[in-house]
C-alpha cells in the first residue's frame, strides 16, 4: 500500500513497525514471520541459501 495515514505519520503498509510493536512474539517467532514467511513464498531463494548453508 503507498501513502501515509494521517493520523499517525507512518506508511499505510508498515507491517514490521506493527510486528515489532507486538509484546507477545518472542525473537524465534518473529523471525519465522520474517524469514519463514519469504523462504516459504520465495522457494528458489531458499534453495539458494540454504545451498549457502544459511
Amino acid at each position: 500500500m503507498r501513502g501515509i495515514a494521517p493520523q499517525t505519520g507512518h506508511h499505510y503498509g508498515d507491517t514490521k513497525r506493527c510486528i515489532e510493536a507486538t509484546q507477545n512474539l518472542n525473537a524465534e517467532e518473529k523471525h519465522l514471520i520474517y524469514e519463514g514467511n519469504a523462504r516459504r513464498v520465495f522457494t528458489r531463494l531458499d534453495a539458494t541459501l540454504k545451498t549457502k548453508g544459511l
